[in-house]
């Protein structure tokens, strides 16, 4: 091959601009040993090109292991959550005794009886309004059974 072919090839391998074909034309002539000694420097370019299609990456490759899906765990949670919720909210009622319900309905009737007090006599507003605490104190009294 002419030194002038090869020098022009080069030339335009620089430059990006030859084609597979000329490269290989290129390859050849640098895997010889008559290399023109201007030239060396393109001989390990093209030595470093030829050694390297060889080669193989031969490492294994660790591969993350996926994390395992546990969006069943987060369903039967809240199963839990709701049946502990209606277990719990069915055993806390009471049985009332017809006599503790008497009892209630008369401590809500006098307490209504003695807010309906406080509220006639604010509404009078002045020293009247106070004259009627004392009403309240009675029946808060026997609401509370506190009476003397």
């Amino acid at each position: 091959m002419e030194l002038a072919n090869i020098e022009n090839l080069l030339e335009k391998y620089d430059n990006a601009a030859t084609s597979l074909q000329e490269e290989a034309i290129l390859k050849e002539y640098f895997a010889t040993e008559d290399v023109a000694p201007h030239l060396l420097e393109y001989k390990a370019l093209f030595t470093y090109f030829n050694n390297n299609k060889e080669e193989r990456f031969t490492k294994t490759i660790p591969l993350k292991r996926k994390q395992p899906n546990f969006w069943w765990l987060s369903i039967a949670a809240s199963v839990v959550l709701m049946v502990s919720i209606y277990v719990s909210s069915n055993s806390e009622i009471d049985t009332i005794t017809p006599q503790e319900q008497e009892l209630a309905e008369q401590a809500l009737k006098d307490t209504q009886k003695a807010f309906q007090l406080i509220s006639q006599n604010l509404n009078k507003g002045g020293n009247v309004a106070i004259a009627g605490l004392s009403e309240f104190e009675k029946a808060q009294n026997k609401v509370f059974k506190t009476e003397q």
